[in-house]
């Protein structure tokens, strides 16, 4: 089946993927042979992830989740749906206020 997950890196950082074999694509991250961002900061944990009828759904959501801040993500690794538009907001804000100043 086709998921969409979350790792936490050994840094603190996080690794959004999918794949259609999750639990190969977690030995892959583990044992080094997964992305070069995983490679050089495991351990790694899955904190997340979400299971999808088709491949596109899948990969749609891993490539919006990568634009999206740690406390975006975080949010959503917690169940904090409800955090998502406030935490869009104060990214959205800075930006406009120096847009302001040019």
């Amino acid at each position: 089946m086709p998921h969409t997950y979350i790792l936490r890196c050994a840094d603190g950082t996080f690794c959004t993927g999918s794949t259609i074999d999750l639990a190969r694509r977690l030995y892959e991250h583990a044992s080094g042979l997964g992305a070069t961002y995983t490679r050089e900061r495991r351990p790694v944990t899955l904190i997340w992830s979400c299971e999808f009828s088709r491949i596109d759904e899948a990969y749609a959501l891993e490539k919006r989740l990568q634009k999206w801040s740690h406390a975006k993500k975080l949010a959503v690794v917690e169940g904090g749906f409800a955090d998502l538009p406030e935490l869009s907001r104060a990214r959205i804000a800075p930006r406009q206020a120096r847009g302001a100043e040019t």
